[in-house]
């Protein structure tokens, strides 16, 4: 049986309780982040990430991904060290970040791969407009402990219109990114397949109309 009220010290023993809980509280949040963001950069992580967009991917409407490389970074690590490229990864992060508005829900899926998903119909130039400066902005030099660093990036654009499968609209844009590396573009776009034609309704000769 619960213990009758017996006045202060169970006033103090409530309050005691309701900071434990709290606590608890404060705890369980903290690990459901760490579970689903990446601890160097602060992003969503892999894990994070295709949760986030398989919920997105569940509304129909148009939807864009963006999968970006760096180039350079390998170097920069065997050269500087694993401490410096933690730095320079970070920089690259803030750096998407503040290119990308709120509608963008970045992620780092990989060592030095970044994504970007975002919801709602995008004029395609504006697209590449967006995805050209934010490579511009992530091959600005920066410092990291007194090193003049620079890393490139390439970047490849889907858009699709959902429902689609999170694999595909990833394969695509991969794909994508691994064309701009290749052919040396900052960015191609793969956009949205166009539906296949509907076939000719075939309509009968009128010359051979009662012909047996």
């Amino acid at each position: 049986m619960p213990r009758p009220w017996t006045g202060r010290r169970d006033r103090a023993e409530l309050r005691r309780l309701r900071a434990e809980v709290r606590e608890l509280r404060r705890e369980l949040a903290a690990e459901r982040h760490a579970a689903d963001h990446d601890v160097l950069t602060g992003l969503l992580n892999r894990r994070g990430f295709h949760a986030r967009a398989t919920r997105m991917l569940a509304d129909r409407g148009e939807i864009t991904m963006m999968m970006l490389d760096l180039d350079g970074f390998k170097q920069i690590n065997d050269r500087y060290g694993h401490r410096v490229g933690d730095r320079v990864l970070v920089t690259v992060a803030d750096r998407l970040a503040a290119c990308l508005d709120e509608r963008w829900l970045p992620a780092r899926v990989g060592g030095d791969e970044l994504a970007a998903l975002r919801t709602g119909p995008v004029d395609p130039r504006h697209l590449t407009g967006r995805a050209t400066a934010l490579v511009e902005a992530l091959a600005a030099p920066m410092c990291v402990n007194g090193h003049r660093l620079r890393v490139g990036a390439a970047i490849g654009v889907a858009t699709a219109a959902t429902p689609v499968g999170l694999e595909e609209l990833l394969d695509r844009a991969d794909t994508a990114m691994y064309r701009a590396k290749t052919l040396g573009h900052p960015v191609i776009h793969h956009p949205a397949p166009r539906p296949a034609p509907a076939p000719a309704t075939r309509t009968a000769d009128p010359s051979m109309v009662g012909v047996r």
